[in-house]
Parts: structure tokens; C-alpha cells; sequence
């Protein structure tokens, strides 16, 4: 029996709710959530801004006990209270086998996770402080030396730093971590690059909820396309010149 993967399926307990008109479930996505089921190595959350593939990773993590702000689940500054109340509601089904490794990257809060390793001398697990390298450069050593493989990582926005190289380097990490190190990732992005990853499953959330969908069906491979291929009249149409 294989251990992957490690969080198999989330349920939304509706028989919990007693209000299912306020946020977030009234986003229109997950009025219409049951469950979801995820991919042994990738699964990616995707969606316009505002669709609640944020807040539906922030639930993820928060039932599996990370802190808020990501990190490590010893990473506790306090302020779940800022959370939507999903987590409460989502029932996990797990592996027989628990990850030995955790993370929870969150573009957004990763500089309080950096500031929480400077304060509790946790800098050594990621290479040094991460104050003293670049926003892209800590994501990337976060990458490199954190995370130790046979883990659940759960990563928001994780292009959100990185340049186009840097998500490329970024996903051969993720390739290495998902099928020779045992590990599972859940992300929600933005990235057409790291969406291109093949060993995984895409969740579009819209106005007609979540559906699974194809790289090539995605908005990001559509309109990166449309737009390398024919950048000079898009800009025409676009800007008027």
C-alpha cells in the first residue's frame, strides 16, 4: 500500500454550518464544496483573485495545525483570529502514514516566519537568516535546506518572489521533493511555469465552483500564450498605440 498521499481528501462538514451565507461561504466556489481529493505528489488550486483558492489553502493548513502566518507547525504568532472560520468545518482524511516533514509557505506572512527564525536561532535549518538574502533568495533557501523530503508541504502563492528562472529551479526542487523524496505538495498559484508540472492534478475554482481541468485549459497557459505569440498587437489593443 502506497503512503502517498499523506492528506488524501478534505470534506466540508455542511451539517456544521449554521450560517452558510457569510464569508467565506458565500465565495462563490465554495458555496457549491463537498470535497476534494488530491494528487500523491502535486495538487494546484488556481483561480482569479478573489475566487477563495487562498482561503481554501489557509483552511487546509490550519486544520493540519500550522500557525497562520506558515512556517513550521512550531511557527505560533497568535493571530489565527484573522482566519476565515473554514478549518473548523473541514474534516481530513489522512494516510495510514504520517509525513515526517511540514511546511506551510505563505507569500504574504513569510516575512514574520523569517523574523520568527531570526528571534528562536532557527536560521541554521534554512542556510542563515533569511533577512539577509532577497525575498527570492529565501524562498528559494527555504526550498533547498528546510524542507527534508517524506513531507506535507502546503505553499500560497509560492511565484510571488521568484523570477521566471527562479520558478524553474523552484519546480526541478518540487520535482526532486514529490517523486524521490517522498513528499506532497498542495499550491495555489498563479504561475504558468510552475502549473506546467505534470505529475499533478489542477483545481480551477469560479463562479461554477471547482472543477478539474487540463494545463492547456487553464487561463494562465492560454493568455501566456496568446500573449508571447502575438505580444505586439495584444499591446495595440491593450494600450491604443
Amino acid at each position: 500500500m502506497r503512503a502517498k498521499p499523506y492528506l488524501k481528501e478534505i470534506i466540508l462538514n455542511r451539517g456544521k454550518l449554521s450560517d452558510q451565507t457569510s464569508y467565506p461561504f458565500n465565495i462563490a466556489a465554495l458555496k457549491l464544496l463537498d470535497s476534494l481529493s488530491f494528487h500523491p505528489d502535486v495538487t494546484f488550486i488556481i483561480g482569479e483573485n478573489g475566487s477563495g483558492k487562498s482561503t481554501l489553502i489557509e483552511a487546509i493548513a490550519l486544520s493540519l495545525g500550522f500557525g497562520f502566518e506558515g512556517g513550521t507547525k512550531n511557527v505560533h504568532y497568535n493571530t489565527a483570529e484573522r482566519a476565515s472560520p473554514l478549518h473548523e468545518y473541514l474534516k481530513l482524511v489522512k494516510s495510514f502514514k504520517k509525513p515526517k516533514d511540514y511546511y506551510f509557505l505563505r507569500a504574504e506572512t513569510f516575512y514574520k516566519v523569517a523574523s520568527y527564525a531570526d528571534e528562536t536561532d532557527y536560521v541554521k535549518g534554512y542556510g542563515g537568516s533569511l533577512h539577509e538574502k532577497s525575498h527570492g533568495e529565501s524562498f528559494m533557501a527555504m526550498l533547498m535546506n528546510k524542507l527534508k523530503g517524506n513531507g506535507l508541504y502546503i505553499f500560497d502563492e509560492p511565484e510571488a518572489a521568484l523570477s521566471p528562472a527562479r520558478q524553474l529551479a523552484a519546480l526541478a526542487r518540487i520535482h526532486q521533493l514529490a517523486i524521490n523524496e517522498d513528499s506532497q505538495f498542495i499550491i495555489a498559484t498563479h504561475s504558468p511555469i510552475l502549473l506546467a508540472y505534470p505529475h499533478a492534478t489542477i483545481y480551477q475554482l469560479d463562479e461554477n465552483g471547482i472543477s478539474k481541468v487540463d494545463y492547456q485549459q487553464t487561463e494562465q497557459f492560454i493568455v501566456t500564450k496568446e500573449f508571447l505569440s502575438n505580444h505586439k498587437n495584444m499591446l495595440k489593443q491593450l494600450l491604443g498605440i
